[in-house]
């Protein structure tokens, strides 16, 4: 049965907000409608202490929405703008405190991987590291925190949506050993997701709280660059047994992961360590090694701010290939060179009883 975006905003107002009694559309609700091939995405933002009485009504939608679209082509996120309430700026007073880092029901451990800037590897980093650690026996979650850039599904080989038999907890997906949760599996590979701050929030915090992670030795996040909302709301809300920051070895670089490496300090994580990555070229025909991004900076300044310093990674076309083909080259070349790099930090991580 073929429908329009029309048909989908007309069954959104014919259901009301139980806070207003507006419709949702007229109460301002639906964030982030969109309707194309054949299926509907789109959030509900409310107030946190509106999210109980919401969820009947977002449930309402999906199965209204889902006799339009069929089964399965509804996907309806329930987000809060924040748990804090507005603060109180009479003089002298102090506003409330938001709630202290919490764990995740069973998860042992969380790993944030990080950079300072994008294009550094921090995702094929991730990924093969966690495929390392599964290697070595560890259960295995991956999130991938990078909501605006969300690559874990393409590099993990995974596909599909994950289920969610209540409405309410989602099942995660898995490959390779890790489990892996994305907001890349609820999208259009080529769908941009144009959220603002309180809903990127509001969805790092459901995929923390509400996808059955199951037991977990360690909970890999893949975070987006920089030192923005993803990062503080992880580090607020979850308990991070430690960070690990990766920078190719350029100064322009380095410059923006030491920035990284500050923040988690004012955020109380602890820092892991530094991984460089894309330290050196061998060519594969002569064996000459070149340092296209100069080489030794993330180990010197690891020296210099007296944290670990946890490898090299080179750079290499088979670690490319692989990560592009959804299969990590720790799981496709387990015993080759490219491997040992990452299987060496997993090991270590191991070793010194991170995991």
């Amino acid at each position: 049965m073929s429908f329009s975006r029309a048909d989908v905003l007309e069954v959104l107002r014919s259901l009301a907000d139980p806070a207003s009694g507006k419709s949702l559309l007229d109460a301002d609700v639906v964030r982030a409608l969109t309707v194309e091939d054949g299926r509907v995405r789109f959030v509900m933002e409310v107030a946190a202490e509106q999210a109980p009485t919401m969820e009947a009504v977002r449930q309402e939608a999906v199965a209204r929405l889902e006799r339009l679209a069929g089964a399965g082509n509804v996907s309806a996120l329930l987000t809060s703008h924040t748990e804090r309430k507005p603060p109180d700026l009479k003089i002298g007073r102090h506003p409330d405190q938001p709630k202290g880092p919490q764990k995740v029901p069973g998860v042992e451990s969380i790993i944030a991987v990080a950079s300072g800037k994008g294009g550094v590897g921090k995702s094929t980093v991730s990924s093969n590291i966690a495929v390392a650690l599964a290697a070595e026996g560890k259960r295995v979650g991956m999130l991938d925190a990078d909501v605006y850039g969300p690559s874990q599904p393409r590099m993990l080989g995974i596909s599909g949506r994950p289920a969610s038999p209540d409405g309410k907890t989602i099942l995660p997906l898995r490959n390779h050993g890790v489990t892996l949760m994305s907001i890349g599996l609820l999208t259009q590979e080529d769908e941009a997701v144009i959220w603002r701050g309180p809903m990127l929030m509001g969805a790092l915090q459901q995929m923390l709280g509400q996808v059955q992670w199951g037991q977990l030795d360690v909970l890999i996040v893949d975070l987006p660059p920089g030192t923005g909302d993803v990062q503080m709301t992880l580090s607020q809300k979850a308990e991070v047994t430690g960070a690990i920051v990766v920078s190719t070895p350029q100064d322009v670089a380095l410059l923006d992961a030491r920035k990284a490496l500050n923040m988690f300090r004012k955020m109380n994580v602890p820092v892991l360590g530094m991984i460089e990555n894309m330290s050196t070229y061998v060519c594969p025909n002569c064996g000459h090694e070149e340092h296209i991004f100069g080489h030794g900076g993330a180990r010197a300044d690891a020296e210099r701010l007296g944290i670990p310093f946890l490898g090299e990674i080179p750079l290499n076309l088979d670690i490319r290939i692989a990560s592009d083909g959804g299969a990590p080259i720790v799981a496709t070349q387990p015993d080759g060179p490219q491997a040992k790099a990452f299987r060496d930090v997993a090991r270590r991580l191991i070793a010194e009883g991170v995991v």
